[in-house]
């Protein structure tokens, strides 16, 4: 009886391990697709050209000349 437990066992032990490897291939090839179009949009999204600091400030000169533009279209003195 032992030997025919221990033979059940490493059948479904060989069974889990089968699923468990299909499992981890399928997740595998949905982390590289994911990283294969995450490389794709990181250009786009990330412009490593300009720091944090100059984007603050050129986000404030146009908040700047919008408000700027509003005085002059609601006819108010710049003077």
């Amino acid at each position: 009886k032992d030997i025919e437990h221990k033979t059940a066992k490493k059948q479904d032990e060989s069974q889990t391990l089968t699923v468990k490897s299909e499992d981890l291939e399928g997740t595998q090839k949905e982390l590289d697709a994911a990283l294969a179009y995450f490389d794709k949009l990181k250009p786009s999204c990330v412009d490593a050209g300009v720091s944090f600091e100059d984007r603050v400030a050129r986000r404030k000169e146009e908040v700047e000349s919008l408000q700027e533009a509003l005085r002059i279209l609601n006819g108010e003195d710049l003077a």
